[in-house]
């Protein structure tokens, strides 16, 4: 990963989608650092909001099209999805099926969520747009963030 960091922050904005697709799908990265030293280099944080936003959203329904898939074995050796923790988080995805999407921006746990959105069948259309609201919310904060100090 140190020497993913510094090629993703050369291709600036398209670093930082592939930065966020990655962290939002079962690959641990942080994206937020990416954003911060793309920010820092002077690139605009609105567009840097917005690269990652999709990105990140993208990553979370590539979780989703795991789960629709339908195979949990996959998700336990693939990804170290735990089976308890993947039993627990789909019950609670089948009490608040899509709206549960607003919390995928979660780390670790966001991907279980899309995963279990996608293993449960609930709406695509739903999932898609709830992931991305959740998603641009922890984005925009990020920005908010890195602008209070500069």
């Amino acid at each position: 990963m140190d020497d993913l960091i510094p090629l993703l922050q050369d291709f600036g904005y398209g670093g930082m989608f592939v930065a966020s697709f990655l962290a939002g799908s079962f690959f641990p990265f942080s994206s937020e650092a990416i954003m911060t030293a793309l920010s820092l280099a002077g690139l605009n944080i609105w567009l840097l909001t917005l690269y990652s936003t999709i990105g990140n959203t993208l990553g979370g329904i590539f979780n989703y099209g795991v789960g629709r898939l339908g195979n949990e074995e996959w998700a336990y050796r693939l990804f170290k999805v735990k089976e308890k923790r993947l039993d627990k988080t789909k019950k609670w995805v089948h009490d608040y099926g899509a709206y549960a999407g607003l919390l995928s921006w979660l780390p670790i746990l966001g991907s279980v969520i899309t995963l279990a959105l996608g293993l449960l069948h609930i709406h695509f259309g739903k999932t898609l747009l709830m992931t991305f609201l959740g998603k641009f919310l922890r984005y925009l904060v990020l920005m908010l963030l890195l602008t209070s100090f500069y």
